[in-house]
């Protein structure tokens, strides 16, 4: 949901994560496998970051959009030896086994999975959670790479990258084991940290979400998904558009946190004196006051301008899910 609300509990999470370690149990994400022979080509041509230079153990952020380059959704890959395992937003889930569905050529060796029933996922999130994934026997992940993971007893897979822009780790595992590893990581000092503060800290953070962020109005350049993307990898879906964005530096508006002075309505119109320049996408409220995510025309500014949003007064922030720099030449 794009506005959330938090509770004292879900504060102590959020504070936890500053300070400390905090568990979400992120099972409401869907994970598809992605198997066969054409598997690392077949992502490879479907979304914006490079498959083909991934090896097993190995993992990456990727944005499926479409054809014009609107996103789909933001997408965590991890590479294993024998497929690749997808972990996908909960209301993406079958729109995104449907949509690559129809990339499956007849002579494609590719597979998908829907693995979601049978499987688990939990973040750790926060300073301390590297002694969390020492105990459970991930130790030699520790300063890799995002998306860089290991297989633990067999069935646990344990990935750098708490799904947000804080430290921390992802782990994936059957859905059996999910009650006793819980409990573990609570023994082990976790905070649990809900679905909804959850939300509350993708929004402080800047972490995009389909129907919010991703949509049909967005490309993941004005999302500011950098991160994500390959300019040189050649080929796929909605390159032309990503690249001629790039080259020309043509983003029009650019993605923002947005300190409130009080609750702003979904959808509100952001707007500097007269002139409306952009659009509310998201909205939260914490301990600390007021805060939402918006679109704000790049013509308009960034950092430090004032806003009127819908009733309420305003200031852009920077946000550290997201970059809006160009990549240097």
């Amino acid at each position: 949901m794009p506005t959330s609300a938090i509770d004292a509990q879900d504060a102590a999470a959020i504070q936890a994560v500053t300070e400390g370690v905090a568990v979400c149990d992120r099972s409401f994400f869907g994970r598809i496998r992605v198997s066969d022979d054409d598997r690392i080509r077949f992502l490879h041509n479907q979304s914006t970051n490079d498959f083909q230079s991934l090896k097993p153990g190995q993992g990456c952020d990727t944005v499926m959009v479409t054809s014009t380059a609107r996103t789909i959704d933001l997408v965590t890959a991890y590479v294993l030896e024998d497929a690749v395992l997808l972990l996908v937003s909960p209301n993406r889930r079958e729109f995104i086994m449907q949509w690559l569905d129809r990339y499956i050529f007849f002579a494609d060796k590719v597979q998908l999975t829907d693995v979601t029933a049978e499987n688990a996922t939990f973040s750790l999130i926060g300073t301390e959670s590297h002694g969390i994934i020492k105990k459970l026997g991930a130790e030699s992940i520790i300063g890799q790479p995002y998306g860089t993971h290991v297989i633990v007893n067999g069935n646990l897979i344990i990935a750098v990258g708490s799904g947000l822009a804080s430290p921390g780790y992802t782990l994936i595992f059957p859905t059996s084991e999910k009650e006793k590893l819980w409990n573990q990581i609570l023994e082990l000092g976790a905070v649990e940290l809900s679905d909804r503060a959850w939300d509350t800290l993708r929004i402080l953070q800047g972490r995009p979400i389909p129907e919010a962020e991703l949509t049909d109005d967005y490309n993941p350049l004005e999302v500011g998904l950098w991160q994500t993307i390959s300019f040189n990898k050649g080929c796929y879906i909605g390159q032309e558009t990503i690249a001629r964005l790039n080259t020309y530096k043509g983003v029009k508006q650019n993605l923002w946190g947005i300190r409130l002075s009080g609750f702003a309505e979904i959808g509100s119109a952001i707007a500097v004196g007269d002139e409306k320049v952009g659009k509310l996408t998201s909205y939260t409220q914490t301990a600390d006051g007021h805060f939402g995510l918006g679109y704000i025309r790049t013509k308009a500014g960034g950092v430090g301008l004032k806003v009127q949003v819908g009733e309420t007064e305003g200031e852009v922030v920077a946000v550290p899910f997201v970059s809006h720099e160009y990549p240097s030449v």
